[in-house]
């Protein structure tokens, strides 16, 4: 049987409890476990882990908005109605009230503003560093490469998943539906999902699967090796639920 990890933001601003710029409670917990999962006897036909990737100016970030007295959004304020927001660049305004109507309609999530994260050069975009390590070992013993995927690089749009951008850009194929990633994972008889967070990135990747033509009875989630966003739990909960529903395996890494 084929088998395929993918993991998804395994990063040092989701996973690092004390530097972690949006530090999801429990995951250093899940990266212990994820590392473990690299020095079992069944090995993996391929590796991919996700890197969510921004800049400090982003649509989602505090920088992008201000109010109507000049002040940006504090980090978690959800922005729907846009008489209260304004783009602090007026040559971004068009633009941003264009994106917060399409996600209105996608139906997925509003705008959240983040607190800056896993930004381009910065040791929080790094992986985890004891699964970076497992990841190394992995590579050496096997003679294959983990497969890195980055998203998020256009500000214009958040990219949760990794298959496509919540509001693809047809101007940018980065934001367009990964078909190379889509591919591969195809091959797999069963691919073991795990990562963070599981109410956002890890959520929508799997829902993009499914959407994208991968069986869910091909997926296995590993409830113990994700976690949600703190406040965002029944999110995750909902997605569990969904995808339970649609054939997809609940496990944990101790009973692969």
């Amino acid at each position: 049987m084929k088998r395929q990890l993918f993991i998804i933001d395994p990063q040092e601003d989701f996973c690092n409890p004390i530097s972690g710029a949006l530090y999801v409670a429990g995951a250093e917990s899940d990266i212990e476990r994820i590392a473990t999962l690299l020095c079992l006897p069944c090995d993996f036909d391929a590796i991919h882990v996700t890197l969510d990737t921004h800049h400090l100016l982003d649509i989602a970030h505090p920088l992008w908005w201000k109010d109507l007295r000049g002040a940006p959004p504090a980090p978690f304020t959800i922005i729907e109605d846009l008489s209260q927001w304004h783009a602090a660049n007026p040559a971004h305004q068009t633009r941003g009230e264009a994106y917060v109507g399409a996600l209105a309609r996608n139906g997925r999530y509003p705008l959240c503003i983040w607190p800056p994260h896993c930004l381009i050069g910065s040791a929080g975009h790094a992986v985890a560093a004891k699964l970076f390590s497992a990841l190394c070992d992995w590579e050496r013993r096997t003679g294959k490469s983990v497969n890195y995927v980055r998203k998020g690089e256009n500000p214009f749009t958040e990219h949760y998943s990794a298959i496509a951008a919540d509001v693809p850009d047809p101007s940018d194929p980065a934001t367009l539906p990964n078909k190379a990633l889509l591919t591969s994972l195809a091959q797999a008889d069963e691919i073991l999902v795990c990562g963070e967070a599981g109410s956002h990135c890890v959520a929508n990747t799997v829902r993009d699967l499914v959407a994208h033509g991968i069986s869910a009875q091909k997926l296995t989630l590993l409830t113990d090796a994700f976690s949600p966003v703190p406040g965002f739990t029944h999110f995750q909960d909902a997605f569990l639920a969904e995808l339970k529903a649609a054939g997809a395996r609940l496990t944990t890494t101790k009973e692969i």
